[in-house]
């Protein structure tokens, strides 16, 4: 944990850089390492390719993050880390929204029950 999800509507394919994204929205949950463990991070873009935005106008468009995150942190630590990671996105997304109509949003999900994983990434990122 935690489990970043970026999703956007195939017709945004080729208008933007996936790994490009994906590197930044790393980089930004990275950069509060003393919550987030390099180890545990997952970030994934996935297309859309079935969906309605608005009135189902072709260049209508959306880009939803949902940050998935196990519980313990703060609140005023969700919020610095979802303001940072907010502002990387919609930053990301700025030229595109400046010329086409592109609805961005992002939720932030805690784990309240216990999540069940092995994962033998953190033994390489240990000192």
């Amino acid at each position: 944990m935690p489990h970043l999800y970026i999703e956007y509507t195939s017709n945004l394919k080729g208008a933007f850089e996936v790994d490009a994204l994906l590197e930044q929205a790393n980089a930004s949950l990275l950069s509060h390492s003393d919550v987030i463990p390099i180890g545990g991070l997952r970030t994934r873009a996935i297309e859309i390719a079935d969906y309605r935005v608005a009135d189902g106008a072709e260049d209508n468009a959306f880009v939803h993050i949902t940050l998935k995150l196990g519980g313990g942190r703060s609140e005023a630590v969700k919020k610095e880390l979802c303001d940072d990671l907010f502002s990387t996105i919609t930053d990301y997304f700025e030229p595109i929204y400046q010329k086409r109509y592109l609805a961005l949003s992002m939720e932030l999900y805690e784990f309240t029950n216990p999540t069940y994983k092995k994962n033998n990434i953190h033994g390489r990122y240990k000192k």
